[in-house]
């Protein structure tokens, strides 16, 4: 049923935004694409699949320790190959980012080996019924209601607290927010281990959703999450939410309507954006400083 498949699309949709919103955050403090950030969502997923199965940990707190693993991860990528290229040229920073993203797939092809592996759910799942016709798992629910708390954190994080105001200041401009006394290197640590977290939580949701956690899980979704961050406007937060929710509609509706070509529209999307509007569906064109 077509509302069936636009609710299945919003849970897959804000698994995207998760990781969509790690994307955005980083580029919007130092325009640096993070192409580890798919990685750190895989990673993510292996620690909550581990706190479940070996430790026996309830769900919730398995949620939390993976999130508290991906944000200690992204803080130390930060640090380690990222940071020291600060004031390099556009491309040695980028190239740190792929570099750094292969060596965590190969990592995690050596500790964890290639095999598939089932992520267990510890809950009853129930159908819950909307209206006459329409149902929904409760799984599913689950899955949208940690995303919309995670993504309203992060709202109120940016928008109410004083941590916020300091990253926002360092958005727009770095110099200045020195000048002004705000510590742009804690500011930009703070901003990995927020976005590291979500992604984290990303990759532990989408385990749980499809079952199935392997080393190269990040890398489609990864992708997608950064096709949504474009679709959005790469650096704005809100569009790195819509383009998230829109992709998942329009790729779940897709592998209903056009199975063969599903991972195909993503990248369609993409091209269709940049082509029509560059700055993407929320974001600003900025004018370059001289």
């Amino acid at each position: 049923m077509f509302a069936e498949q636009i609710l299945n699309g919003l849970t897959l949709g804000s698994t995207y935004a998760l990781i969509a919103l790690g994307y955005t955050m980083v580029y919007g403090i130092l325009e640096l694409i993070n192409f580890a950030h798919s990685e750190i969502y895989m990673t993510g997923a292996f620690i909550g699949l581990v706190m479940v199965t070996a430790y026996k940990f309830p769900f919730p707190l398995a949620l939390i320790i993976a999130m508290a693993g991906s944000c200690l991860l992204g803080v130390t990528i930060e640090k380690v190959a990222y940071k020291p290229l600060r004031k390099a040229t556009r491309i040695a920073p980028l190239i740190s980012a792929i570099g750094v993203s292969i060596f965590l797939q190969n990592a995690a092809l050596i500790l964890a080996g290639p095999q598939v592996r089932a992520f267990p759910v510890n809950f009853k799942s129930a159908s819950i019924k909307l209206g006459q016709s329409m149902q929904m798992s409760s799984l599913q629910l689950l899955i949208l209601l940690i995303s919309i708390i995670l993504m309203a954190g992060l709202h109120f994080l940016i928008h109410k607290t004083k941590l916020g105001q300091a990253m926002r200041a360092t958005a727009q401009d770095k110099e200045a927010a020195q000048l002004m006394g705000i510590k742009i290197d804690r500011v930009i640590s703070f901003t990995f281990a927020i976005g590291s977290a979500l992604g984290g939580a990303a990759g532990v949701l989408v385990g749980v959703y499809f079952n199935s956690v392997d080393p190269m899980m990040g890398f489609f979704p990864g992708l997608k999450g950064f096709v949504a961050a474009v679709l959005g406007g790469i650096g704005n937060i809100p569009g790195a939410m819509l383009g998230g929710l829109i992709l998942g509609i329009v790729e779940v509706l897709g592998a209903v309507y056009m199975s063969r070509y599903k991972d195909a529209i993503a990248f369609a999307m993409l091209i269709i954006i940049l082509l029509v509007k560059p700055t993407g569906l929320l974001g600003r064109k900025l004018q370059e400083k001289v």
